[in-house]
């Protein structure tokens, strides 16, 4: 049954000088909130690997963010900002990336109503960059998006282009433009497979000499790989929680990992709610294996609408047998799972993440993975100066 749920419940006042906009000059300087059976105490994110179990198995999402915006002029003189979210030809996002000379991506459009049918020109006085002749071509358009197909000259890749024309989207509530800090802060350190327009911003506080301590302490680091899509900055604008709709982000686990995890008896913690998402959607993919003979996408509801008699062993098994059948080495589907109090977690044990908005989806996961005590952190986070948001501070959070 789809859980009754209000997102009023979900809220805190959360003061505009408790959003982090920078970064701290180190990545692992951060504070760090630990939550374990009710109660909160506080560290540095650099000792973090001194507060996991021995022997965890740590999971990350080794999406990398691109540099999704775009910015276009008319003839007129008119700006059109464009903010790439999804290929759509060629639709494989490696594929897209490695495009030359033309693609077309599902866009969001800012000024969008000034944009008719014309061709519009990048909006730059770089002369190196002007040379590129990069151009967008409204194809289709549906209020605030649509798709655009991009042209260009010189035989550069894609990638390449956004990398020498794009900046990084970092997140609305920032009330600020991208600046040169960005580029290297807003991703991870870890960060290797090109798709997301959010960074998954749990990852952030890692650092080389962080994730050295934690092979140190004999934790064993595994990745998965999640598309973070901009429907992340998505406010829940419905009160009956039931009624918001999730979007679809495509993710890739290795079949090695599926294996792993199918016989794990270790504690798992999972680096960011990205990893989370991923990691609860191998299950109902795993049934869906078992009940149909191939994986589907995960739909957002379907947790909660069916008894799941499965093992976790058994629908992990099923994806890794899905996998031989096929000759495959990964498998690649995509989830709108919704996670909400009364979800029940098969995989992971404990949660490293940031300090999200009031009356969002991530809080909603936080409250469900702490068994409904949100408040106590977030009253400890609020009462003990924590920075709160992408580029804030972290905690350690153990499953309620």
């Amino acid at each position: 049954m789809i859980p009754e749920l209000h997102i009023e419940d979900f809220n805190y006042d959360l003061p505009d000088a408790r959003i982090a906009k920078y970064p701290l000059d180190s990545r692992d300087a951060s504070k760090l909130l630990i939550y374990r059976e009710g109660k909160c105490s506080e560290s540095i994110f650099s000792e973090l690997p001194k507060m996991l179990p021995d022997n965890a198995l740590m999971v990350f999402n080794d999406t990398k963010v691109v540099p999704a915006r775009l910015f276009f002029r008319r003839k007129s003189g008119a700006h059109i900002e464009i903010f790439c979210l999804q290929p759509v030809s060629p639709a494989e996002y490696n594929v897209a990336f490695a495009s030359r000379g033309r693609c077309s991506w599902e866009c969001v459009i800012g000024n969008a109503k000034r944009w008719k049918d014309d061709l519009l020109d990048y909006d730059s006085d770089d002369a190196e960059l002007s040379r590129i002749c990069l151009q967008a071509r409204l194809l289709e358009r549906s209020g605030q998006t649509g798709t655009v197909e991009f042209s260009w000259e010189g035989g550069a890749a894609f990638s390449e282009v956004l990398d020498m024309c794009g900046r990084v989207p970092i997140p609305p509530y920032l009330n600020r433009e991208t600046e040169g800090i960005d580029m290297e802060r807003y991703q991870t350190t870890y960060a290797r497979v090109r798709g997301s327009v959010a960074a998954p911003t749990a990852g952030l506080h890692f650092t080389e000499k962080t994730l050295e301590d934690l092979a140190a302490r004999g934790i064993d680091i595994e990745k998965v790989c999640l598309h973070v899509g901009a429907g992340t900055f998505l406010p829940v604008k419905s009160s009956n929680v039931a009624e918001h709709p999730m979007h679809r982000e495509p993710f890739v686990v290795s079949r090695s990992l599926l294996e792993l995890l199918a016989h794990n008896t270790r504690p798992l913690a999972a680096v960011g709610t990205t990893s989370v998402r991923t990691l609860e959607s191998l299950y109902y993919a795993g049934v869906c294996c078992i009940e149909k003979g191939t994986p589907e996408d995960v739909g957002q509801w379907d947790p909660y609408t069916r008894e799941w008699t499965y093992s976790t062993a058994e629908a992990l098994n099923a994806l890794v047998d899905y996998l031989d059948r096929c000759g495959s080495d990964s498998l690649k589907l995509g989830t709108r799972i919704i996670i909400v109090p009364g979800f029940r977690f098969r995989l992971v044990d404990m949660m490293v993440t940031n300090f999200h908005q009031p009356q969002s989806t991530l809080l909603l996961l936080i409250s469900a993975f702490v068994g409904g005590d949100w408040k106590t952190i977030y009253d400890y986070a609020l009462g003990h100066g924590f920075r709160f948001l992408s580029y804030g501070d972290s905690s350690l959070l153990f499953r309620g």
